[in-house]
């Protein structure tokens, strides 16, 4: 049976997963963990963390950019520097959360529209509609989904 975006609680949640995630840029895997976190919020598909042991770290690099969430705290980016290309804000991070939040301290979530492949499990993610919320959509999760223009209110 399928999650339900709408069960999701608001303010969001987070906890640990040890579901395979593996994200795939420039003809690599570049991330490849069964020790991330999760963060469920109403309307979204699921956003995971990855532990910075995880991610090929060498191809990130720091981008100026910063925002601010209302639950997690201050955002970091990074643009993943690839042979062929430069992906601007790939990822993200907190690197000084909010308490609710300090498992995901420094853990890396990437938009899966900006790199070439996600996989939960070995399935293929679509990613979320937009480009503010990165979530992973899966055949295990269902919408409506914030994200897509005229959502952004709800």
């Amino acid at each position: 049976m399928a999650e339900s975006v709408w069960s999701y609680p608001r303010p969001p949640r987070v906890g640990p997963t040890r579901r395979r995630l593996m994200i795939e840029a420039g003809g690599r895997t570049i991330a490849d963990t069964t020790a991330a976190y999760r963060v469920l919020e109403t309307s979204h598909p699921p956003t995971y963390y990855l532990p910075p042991g995880d991610v090929a770290d060498d191809l990130l690099r720091p981008n100026r950019r910063r925002t601010m969430c209302e639950f997690k705290g201050k955002a970091a980016y990074f643009d993943l520097v690839l042979p062929d290309r430069t992906v601007e804000m790939a990822c993200w991070c907190y690197p000084d959360p909010t308490p609710a939040f300090a498992d995901i301290q420094d853990y890396l979530c990437f938009y899966p529209s900006k790199v070439d492949a996600c996989f939960v499990d070995g399935e293929r993610v679509a990613a979320q509609e937009g480009d503010f919320y990165g979530g992973w959509i899966t055949s295990d999760i269902e919408g409506p989904f914030k994200g897509a223009p005229g959502t952004r209110g709800w």
